[in-house]
């Protein structure tokens, strides 16, 4: 058994994002000692790893939560697991696609910023203030 400090040592997460988990149910509620101190036992390091792990990933809480439930009720989580890193992965793409025209579209802007121009009437400043416009156009 150990406290929270401890458990925060060995898996390098704070101790108030372990109370977080704890609250919104990623992580059981601990024994307490007699002073209310929480008490872990070494199975959750394993858990709270895969947790970070799984946040690093990009997984949100409630996916997290999804696969942990399956755990917890004695299901095999490893569909659910793959079906939630497909989203991830095309998740990843779009934002990818996104990035990729975002790019395209400050290299235009930069482009056009070097032409000599009037301050706030035909510059750079002023294309930029007016990009939104064009695109919702």
């Amino acid at each position: 058994m150990m406290r929270i400090g401890e458990l925060a040592r060995q898996t390098g997460v704070p101790e108030k994002t372990i109370r977080y988990y704890e609250q919104v149910g990623l992580l059981p509620p601990p024994q307490r000692m007699e002073n209310n101190y929480r008490l872990y036992t070494p199975e959750i390091v394993d858990r709270l790893r895969f947790v970070v792990s799984a946040r690093r990933l990009g997984l949100s809480l409630r996916e997290i939560a999804a696969i942990l439930a399956l755990n917890d009720r004695g299901e095999v989580p490893c569909g659910e697991m793959l079906a939630t890193l497909d989203h991830q992965i095309a998740a990843v793409e779009h934002r990818i696609t996104e990035l990729q025209t975002l790019r395209a579209q400050l290299i235009e802007l930069r482009r056009r910023g070097q032409d000599v121009a009037i301050p706030w009437t035909d510059c750079i400043c002023a294309a930029v203030r007016d990009w939104t416009a064009q695109e919702t156009t």
